[in-house]
């Protein structure tokens, strides 16, 4: 692990970065936080954390796009993505752009950095027989399409030849945050 303990919170829900902050700073954190994008590339004008956790649907962006600049400024980052909306897809395009790790919420502080601590790989994890559900291929479809769209919710029912209705009631089931 990085002998720095400087962290960045990229969370748009300020009383959910402020309750990680805190939680953080008792175990000896100096913690910053960024609601978006732009904030995150001022902050790394100045500073150069070792550690950070990456919501990954945040209010005008993808959390994904702050998992790229994190790495492209420090590839020895140990990035966590936090999300309450996973899916292997997400998944795997997190791990490209260069996160150590990533957690469904509710998580909590222990998760984060159990996970900081396994950023290798284990090639020794078992591998599940179970088959994949209709249910879960189509929210994996939705998820990804969501993605392509930057959430934009009429763009992905268009692509997905579905009426927005019916899309936003498959999300109110399945909630993005």
């Amino acid at each position: 692990m990085p002998s720095d303990r400087l962290l960045v919170i990229v969370e748009d829900d300020a009383g959910f970065a402020r309750t990680l902050k805190r939680s953080f700073e008792r175990r000896d954190y100096t913690v910053l936080i960024a609601s978006g994008l732009d904030e995150l590339k001022t902050l790394l004008e100045t500073q150069s954390p070792g550690y950070a956790v990456v919501d990954l649907k945040l209010a005008g962006a993808s959390g994904l796009s702050c998992v790229e600049t994190l790495h492209a400024h420090d590839p020895a980052m140990l990035i966590v993505v936090l999300t309450g909306f996973a899916s292997i897809a997400t998944a795997v395009e997190a791990i490209k752009l260069g996160a150590c790790h990533y957690l469904a919420k509710p998580s909590n502080t222990d998760d984060i950095e159990a996970a900081f601590r396994k950023a290798a790989g284990d090639a020794a994890v078992a591998v599940e027989q179970r088959p994949t559900s209709i249910k879960t291929l189509e929210w994996e479809r939705i998820h990804q399409t969501l993605i392509e769209t930057d959430f934009n919710i009429s763009e992905t029912a268009r692509r997905l030849g579905m009426h927005r209705r019916t899309l936003a009631r498959k999300l109110e089931k399945r909630p993005v945050k």
